[in-house]
């Protein structure tokens, strides 16, 4: 069975049977739409009238300040749902804006509000993916308050690469990493020169290899050590064998 990105990012949530990975799979050649890098997807403010799921590219949350700073609230790759709070929220309280050209299936809410009520595995995953987005952003959160500078990149390397290989864009310590040093900045609250001088430190201690667009991890579980990255936030779906030593336990 082929899984389209956002049903193989579902699945890791919630166990989808045939019929609820075929229902995402025809969203996925649904109604397609490309935005060309550096545009935004959606704007603060704008009414939320239909949801985006990311087919291809990289994406951002993001808010302005009124003088023009701004704060990257997080990446968005192949498999993420743009809003996933449309179905409660009908203003959106952030922008989203693409960091590569990007392709997006667009699914209008009273759709997407059928089919969640239709298969129940497709209502619990985007429920879960709703709470994860939450989990992710409370450990940004953590990131800029309490890791240094040299930890703050090195867990979102290592969290940006376990996200990318749940819908199967990560492999053998490679993956795509297409952000600048000024987005980086903006994600991390450091200036581009400091991260500059982190990447550098990263890179001379053999820790990454970083040739935009592409990333290379060497030695993913000494970067992970360094990083203090437990990846529970993202909370995977337990194995079945995790399950069955849960329920002797009880």
């Amino acid at each position: 069975m082929t899984f389209s990105a956002p049903a193989q990012k579902l699945a890791a949530y919630a166990s989808l049977s045939a019929t609820e990975v075929g229902v995402m799979g025809a969203l996925s050649e649904g109604r397609l739409q490309s935005y060309s890098r550096g545009r935004d997807i959606v704007l603060q403010g704008q009414s939320l009238k239909t949801m985006f799921i990311i087919v291809e590219g990289w994406a951002m949350r993001y808010k302005t300040l009124a003088d023009g700073r701004r704060q990257i609230l997080s990446f968005l790759v192949a498999g993420d749902v743009c809003d996933p709070y449309c179905f409660l929220l009908h203003k959106a309280d952030h922008s989203i804006g693409t960091i590569t050209d990007v392709t997006t299936v667009t699914v209008d809410r009273g759709t997407m509000e059928d089919i969640v009520l239709a298969h129940p595995g497709l209502a619990k995953a985007m429920w879960v993916n709703a709470l994860v987005t939450a989990s992710i952003q409370r450990e940004w959160c953590v990131s800029i308050g309490q890791r240094t500078a040299f930890e703050r990149l090195s867990h979102l390397f290592c969290e940006m690469y376990s996200r990318l290989e749940v819908v199967g864009l990560a492999q053998e310590g490679r993956c795509a990493f297409p952000v600048n040093q000024y987005d980086l900045a903006d994600a991390t609250g450091m200036t581009a020169v400091h991260v500059n001088r982190v990447l550098q430190e990263l890179r001379n201690r053999g820790l990454i290899q970083l040739q935009r667009p592409d990333l290379f991890i060497p030695d993913l579980i000494r970067l992970q050590t360094v990083a203090l990255f437990d990846p529970l936030y993202l909370h995977p779906k337990p194995r079945e064998s995790d399950a069955r030593e849960a329920m002797h336990e009880q």
